[in-house]
């Protein structure tokens, strides 16, 4: 079946056809490395994450080369060392590794390439003299900018008015900018801040021309598919197309843009100012990495998604529900069924409608009323297809049981424990003791364990 996805510069879908479908290019701009992420941050590495691994399907695992970077050289990095008072690279080596952390624990897979801005500054230096020399940047006070009106393309990602773009940009309007719309790539450094020697003097690049030059880099001048929240669409990406095309005599950047929507908390935007600013951190606490995934995939990516106190209960009831199925289906016939099968048709139609994981996730609960009853061979399928189905999202590979005991909860109940209580309830109810009986299981659901008395036993979960 045909793949379509959403270009926000046509603002419609189109057949996703790569330049060499032997090497498809994904870029995502991923992390500026200063603090803890949020789960604003999370969003486009989880939707990310989803088309990496559909693309895999669809052209092979290995012709697909997914570079998501890491900002590693940034303003708001060097605020953070010097309100600490630490190095730079102190800032950017503990927070690259929380974020490698918290999306792991998300089960984001790692991309193909992760470049540093760091590990690219002669690439920029080389990529602003080009510019300079073409006539599409120029020198002033120790800076260079680009030239916006070099470009006559200029906006056409965005869409804005020009009063929009230049309000938009949030850039200071200095003296020595010939147009106010136009933006730096090389910028000084003081003594103390990191910089690099260059034909202008002692200084760092820009933030827009990092991307464009890691890009060509390691996927050349034009890139399949450039993804990112859509906070970047203006005044990064919109620029990153200027000087890209520019730089490389108006060979086409990129061939599909997509942009995953906000992230607002209780229906307000998420804003240090507002105090309502969500770590993952802190959602990692309160439930498993994978059901703030599957809360983050039951919005559609495009669409702003709300994220309030119910959303994650929401999410790990419904993985409950889908878990559930699993472990019905391997009490009949055992763990068969992994690394086997195929996803279910209405499934894949639905990843391949640019990314309708909303859709998908219907599919997998529709697959999942099969294991309601049936013989072994209709459960063995049912169990085959949903963890295929999974996989390709980042869900439900875990095992069952695995899920149900490990999701949290049960007030410091360990595993060893609950069973130790489930094996006194089990020779209470021998003994006619049913009122120690109920004691134990209301005890147990007091703690936020569950107990479910089946043929094959008791079973139990965290709530």
């Amino acid at each position: 079946m045909p793949l379509f996805l959403h270009n926000s510069l046509s603002r419609k879908k189109e057949l996703f056809t790569p330049q060499d479908p032997k090497r498809v290019t994904v870029y995502v701009c991923g992390p500026t490395v200063y603090s803890h992420p949020h789960i604003g941050n999370a969003r486009p590495a989880v939707v990310f994450d989803v088309l990496f691994r559909l693309l895999r399907r669809e052209f092979g695992g290995g012709g697909v080369v997914y570079a998501r970077n890491i900002t590693d050289v940034d303003d708001k990095i060097n605020a953070a060392a010097r309100q600490r008072g630490v190095a730079i690279d102190v800032v950017t080596r503990q927070f690259t590794e929380v974020y490698h952390r918290d999306m792991e624990a998300l089960g984001v897979l790692p991309p193909t390439l992760e470049p540093r801005a760091t590990g690219h500054v002669p690439r920029m230096v080389a990529m602003v003299e080009t510019l300079l020399a073409a006539g599409h940047a120029y020198e002033a006070e120790g800076h260079v900018l680009f030239s916006v009106a070099s470009f006559a393309d200029y906006g056409k990602l965005s869409r804005r008015s020009r009063d929009e773009m230049v309000d938009g940009a949030r850039v200071e309007v200095a003296p020595y900018k010939r147009d106010p719309a136009d933006f730096v790539l090389w910028k000084p450094s003081a003594a103390s801040l990191p910089g690099w020697d260059s034909p202008w003097g002692r200084g760092r690049p820009g933030w827009h021309l990092e991307c464009s030059c890691m890009i060509e880099e390691h996927l050349g001048e034009t890139v399949d598919i450039h993804g990112g929240g859509h906070d970047l669409i203006f005044p990064h990406h919109e620029n990153e197309i200027a000087q890209s095309t520019c730089a490389h005599g108006g060979a086409l950047f990129c061939r599909t843009w997509m942009h995953n929507g906000f992230v607002r908390v209780h229906s307000e935007k998420m804003a240090k100012s507002a105090g309502n600013i969500v770590l993952v951190r802190d959602l990692l606490k309160q439930a498993p990495g994978e059901a703030v995934r599957f809360a983050l995939l039951n919005t559609h990516y495009r669409k702003p998604l709300d994220w309030s106190d119910e959303t994650l209960k929401q999410a790990r009831r419904n993985l409950d529900r889908l878990y559930g199925a699993l472990r019905k289906c391997a009490e009949v016939c055992g763990g068969g069924g992994e690394g086997e099968g195929e996803p279910p048709a209405d499934f894949i139609a639905a990843m391949e409608d640019d990314l309708n994981t909303p859709q998908a996730i219907a599919a997998l609960f529709e697959l999942a009323r099969g294991a309601g009853g049936g013989g072994r061979k209709q459960l063995a399928a049912v169990q085959a297809q949903l963890k295929a189905a999974g996989k390709l999202m980042g869900l439900l590979q875990q095992n069952p049981e695995s899920w149900f005991r490990g999701a949290g909860g049960g007030d410091g109940f360990g595993e060893a424990e609950v069973e130790q209580w489930i094996g006194r309830r089990e020779a209470a109810r021998k003994n006619r003791d049913y009122a120690e009986a109920d004691r134990i299981r209301d005890m147990l659901l007091q703690a936020g364990v569950a107990l479910e008395d089946v043929a094959q036993g008791t079973r139990w979960k965290y709530l």
